[in-house]
């Protein structure tokens, strides 16, 4: 392998590298949100914490839909 070939392999894996790092971000800053969001549904609705995930999503539809 020339030093060419091993300079090109590495920036390969540099800019994967880098990609890997922005989607894990990415993924944490979503799952951040997620969880946020759901702290205020349980400030706002208490009764939320005791609900299963189906009783909840039959409650929101319930709330939000017209």
């Amino acid at each position: 392998m020339t030093e060419e070939q091993k300079k090109l392999l590495q920036a390969k894996h540099r800019l994967e590298e880098a990609q890997m790092r922005d989607r894990e971000k990415e993924r944490k800053a979503r799952t951040r949100g997620r969880i946020q969001k759901g702290a205020l549904v349980e400030k706002y609705c208490p009764a939320a914490v005791d609900m299963t995930m189906d009783e909840l999503d039959m409650f929101l539809q319930k709330t939000f839909q017209a």
